[in-house]
């Protein structure tokens, strides 16, 4: 009884969170779309966090002398807070997210960019993510194309590694990082861990849970423990191959699972 108090209490310290966010970050866009623009982003995700007891041990350095597109294994959604709370940059999610209930229109306030799987759309989405590299603004992918159950890296979308080869934006960056769950629950997380335990922040391709019942189910545990290991950046220029380049990206993030 006392979890599903303390949950109801996180749900609505979080409801009181998106609407100080809706009410805000409108506002900040019209103005600029600059550093500055990831303030409120960054306090929401770090928000998010305490709230719901994600905490985040980072491991590495994160590359911050030019344009970087952070490539990431996909575990929940909760990784969005997860990464977000680490670093100021924009998420790109396929196009289908932008219609999603309320995090669809969170999805737009932190300026995610919306892709499209169409190869026919490939020059426009191209120009998109080039377009946001030249202004600025760093980009966070998860090429797996799915999120997966947490013990494994799935094979990353060598298409996703086209716009970065074919990309215009001089000396790109591509940085693999690599999110591990450590704890859940207070538990800790091994690899011979039942996969209910991962499943406790893992939300995935092979759950049939809905998004709802998911979040209302981890408020009431204690959270987790998690880290973001930043491995040694990729220079784009130096692959003319987006398999090798998506395979070399695949073999860090990885080897980063302990």
């Amino acid at each position: 009884m006392l979890r599903i108090v303390f949950a109801c209490f996180k749900l609505f310290l979080f409801s009181v969170l998106v609407l100080f966010v809706t009410l805000t970050q409108p506002l900040v866009l019209l103005v600029t779309r600059g550093r500055l623009s990831y303030v409120i982003p960054r306090f929401w995700h770090w928000s998010v966090c305490r709230i719901f007891g994600l905490v985040i041990d980072v491991r590495g350095d994160v590359y911050r002398d030019g344009q970087v597109m952070f490539m990431a294994n996909h575990i929940s959604y909760l990784d969005i807070p997860v990464l977000g709370n680490v670093l100021s940059a924009s998420f790109v999610a396929k196009q289908d997210v932008e219609g999603w209930a309320l995090f669809g229109f969170l999805s737009k306030l932190q300026q995610t960019v919306f892709i499209s799987r169409d190869r026919a759309a490939a020059k426009d989405v191209q120009r998109q993510l080039d377009a946001r590299l030249s202004k600025g603004q760093d980009l966070i992918i998860f090429p797996e194309g799915t999120s997966t159950d947490g013990r494994d890296v799935r094979d990353f979308k060598s298409s996703l590694f086209s716009l970065v080869v074919k990309s215009t934006v001089s000396d790109l960056r591509v940085q693999p990082v690599t999110v591990q769950v450590m704890e859940a629950d207070g538990v800790p997380v091994r690899r011979d861990s039942d996969q209910a335990l991962l499943d406790i922040y893992a939300w995935h391709i092979d759950m049939d849970t809905d998004l709802g019942v998911h979040l209302w189910r981890f408020a009431q545990t204690k959270g987790a423990r998690l880290t973001v290991t930043f491995h040694p950046p990729m220079r784009a220029a130096e692959y003319s191959d987006r398999k090798a380049m998506a395979q070399a990206c695949q073999k860090s993030v990885k080897g980063g699972l302990v």
